[in-house]
């Protein structure tokens, strides 16, 4: 049988990206035929990576380039500012699609339930990204007020939040950080940042790239302790994953290469300070944030670690919680909200165990926000691969509206005053975001700068800007 399929993608960061492009090679390397309609939420693609990461990391305009290569080839539609469940139900998309699948990644904070966490002063590291990444539903202001900053977290968000928090701004006037971020750090008297997590110095979930770029960051000095180093000795677990695994070795290294001396001057304006073995138990102050009580623990040979009865203080203004993210429900799909995923059989979304036909998920609503871009495509692969087995057995339901034509949709959307953004919308706001680039000066105190971009913030103006020059929607 040859299959005639349309699809669906709820989600237009990598994992939805990559689920349409694998889709659209396995069905037409069968010899079969596909369309495809990626909605996002936000007026431009690319999710987590525009919207989630760090905008100081090279690395990632190789990833924007290759998911722009996979939308700029016409195989994926890109239907932008729609949001599922409000402008259009997923029901509604049941009736036009063959299949749909989830791809909406986690936006959210995990929560951290210790007492005082609610205090004025702490805030989720989610939120902190979304400010500095210029996401257009955060507010464009960002409370800097704090000397003395607690991250807690040993991910690689923890150390994006840190990084970012002690870095001065004009070293970020490379990248696309928008105007009021800049604005917003200028202001900031921060002077110390600390990052604290549960386990020893051999289990920490950062990657050596991102732990390497601390080190580099222009007047800050990284500060380790001694008694942390200590306290994780002779440990077999870490021993063993230091003997097993390269990046465990070059971050071990690396953190090793940071111990000085007790009697060791630093001299940068600003301070980043690692420590290992500490839980947070407790956010103290009356009126807001004043400390973090952590109890210190140690390795108990497993993997996991053990309190050790010992607490102590750590006087701060503010906390930041980067202790994982978490999904959001998408109305009318079911969802598990003790895991804050979609619940599913290999991709395919079940209710009760029961696989609910022509509704598939991948990516962090899929999994869980765990691993990195590899386990992305590996999540999309099995997917995607299960789709179209669906397909091909005749297990998909059929779509009741025709949308041969691929318009009605846009007529739908049209008609309930939705302002949706395409493709080539997307490119006339990133050559606006690259002319802003072009166009910046730096002031006399910086020197020098030369912009790649300058994310554009509001919503509503990047729709108009993505309006203006065209709605052709191939």
């Amino acid at each position: 049988m040859t299959l005639s399929l349309r699809v669906a993608i709820i989600g237009a960061g990598p994992a939805g990206i990559y689920a349409g492009n694998i889709l659209n090679r396995q069905v037409t390397e069968a010899g079969g035929e596909v369309a495809i309609d990626l909605y996002e939420s936000l007026p431009a693609p690319y999710g987590l990576i525009r919207y989630g990461v760090a905008p100081d990391h090279p690395r990632i305009k190789g990833i924007v380039n290759s998911l722009h290569e996979m939308l700029d080839a016409g195989t994926i539609r890109l239907i932008g500012n729609v949001e599922v469940g409000r402008d259009i139900t997923v029901a509604e998309l049941q009736e036009r699609y063959d299949a749909v699948i989830f791809a909406t990644g986690a936006l959210k904070d995990a929560p951290l339930r210790i007492p005082g966490i609610d205090l004025p002063g702490s805030y989720g590291a989610a939120d902190f990204v979304a400010w500095y990444d210029g996401h257009p539903d955060v507010a464009r202001t960002w409370p800097l007020e704090a000397q003395s900053i607690a991250v807690i977290g040993n991910g690689n968000v923890a150390l994006d939040v840190a990084r970012v928090l002690a870095k001065h701004p004009k070293d970020l006037l490379t990248t696309d950080v928008p105007a009021n971020v800049v604005e917003g750090l200028e202001a900031s008297p921060v002077t110390d940042v600390h990052v604290f997590g549960r386990r020893g110095p051999g289990h920490v979930k950062f990657t050596p790239i991102e732990l390497r770029e601390l080190g580099e960051v222009p007047d800050v000095d990284v500060i380790v302790y001694d008694d942390d180093f200590e306290r994780a000795a002779n440990d077999p677990h870490a021993e063993a994953l230091f003997a097993s695994n390269n990046q465990v070795k070059v971050m071990t290294r690396t953190l090793n290469g940071w111990r000085k001396p007790a009697d060791h001057e630093y001299t940068a304006s600003r301070r980043l300070h690692l420590h290992f073995l500490h839980a947070p138990v407790e956010v103290l102050g009356a009126d807001a944030v004043e400390a973090v009580r952590f109890e210190l623990t140690r390795p108990v040979g497993d993997g996991s670690v053990a309190g050790t009865g010992e607490f102590v203080d750590v006087p701060v203004q503010a906390v930041y919680r980067a202790v994982g993210y978490a999904s959001s429900p998408v109305a009318g799909v079911p969802f598990d909200e003790q895991r804050a995923v979609i619940p599913n059989a290999g991709g395919r979304v079940t209710d009760a165990g029961e696989h609910l036909p022509g509704l598939y998920a991948t990516g962090w609503i899929k999994r869980g926000p765990v691993g990195l871009i590899g386990h992305t495509k590996g999540d999309a692969l099995e997917t995607i691969t299960n789709l179209v087995e669906d397909a091909s057995s005749g297990a998909l339901p059929a779509a009741v509206v025709d949308a041969a034509d691929g318009e009605e949709v846009f007529d739908l959307l049209g008609a309930r005053g939705v302002a949706y953004t395409t493709w080539n919308g997307w490119l006339e706001l990133d050559a606006h975001e690259r002319a802003l680039g072009d166009a910046f000066e730096a002031a006399a105190h910086y020197g020098e700068i030369v912009r790649e971009r300058v994310k554009v913030v509001p919503r509503d103006e990047q729709v108009a800007i993505s309006r203006s020059g065209a709605l052709a929607l191939s």
